[in-house]
């Protein structure tokens, strides 16, 4: 499976590609997708500004991202899928959910459902066992994500004291080279971060109002 290493990459050698955001090169995705596979760290463009991101079983790269953003252990990942097929082997979808989520995807929205057993354990809730997933409206996103086969396990690019998410590839570069290892330089159709939607309850609600029309779930 891919994304299983672990292995570091030498500080201050991210690889900078520019993608194109409506017809995305494939040398260049492939290119992105081979340092996830080799256990990287990397920072992409979506709908709702950029996100960090790694393989689904990179344990270290888990780490690193939770380093970068000061998270703790209580802060919801997203895996980012591609298509609805995806999604729905790694969260519990009811056909409520079906329809609610099929209606606002692909966009600017995270829902937060309960993983199946397809999650590892470490990136679910310790007491809720639930998880993020979102499928983005975006081109270049969507090549790395055809590419990888596989969700991104990742986070909103918000650094510390921020409130918004980082939107530029080069200030993104500039800033957070020797963290990262492959940063994808596109463009992105939002400033604002998803909107952050819980379906756990049975009842929507919105926990964090974004790019994506809150009203939907009100």
């Amino acid at each position: 499976m891919a994304g299983r290493g672990t292995s570091r990459f030498n500080v201050g050698m991210a690889r900078y590609l520019e993608i194109h955001p409506q017809d995305p090169q494939p040398r260049l995705v492939a290119q992105a997708v081979e340092v996830v596979r080799r256990g990287g760290l990397i920072a992409y463009p979506t709908d709702s500004g950029y996100a960090v991101g790694c393989a689904l079983g990179n344990k270290d790269g888990l780490d690193r991202i939770k380093l970068l953003r000061r998270l703790d252990d209580k802060h919801h990942f997203t895996l980012v899928c591609r298509d609805f097929a995806q999604l729905g082997q790694f969260v519990i979808v009811d056909n409520a959910v079906f329809r609610l989520v099929k209606s606002v995807t692909p966009g600017p929205y995270t829902f937060i459902l309960r993983g199946t057993q397809e999650v590892p354990r470490r990136l679910l809730h310790p007491k809720k066992h639930t998880v993020g997933v979102r499928i983005p409206d975006h081109r270049a996103t969507q090549a790395l994500l055809a590419e990888l086969g596989e969700p991104l396990l990742s986070s909103t690019l918000i650094m510390p004291g921020q409130d918004a998410p980082m939107t530029e590839g080069w200030m993104v570069k500039d800033e957070l080279e020797g963290l990262l290892d492959v940063i994808v330089d596109s463009d992105v159709d939002s400033a604002e971060p998803t909107t952050v939607v819980d379906l756990t309850s049975g009842a929507p609600e919105v926990l964090r109002a974004g790019a994506g029309d809150p009203s939907r779930f009100e």
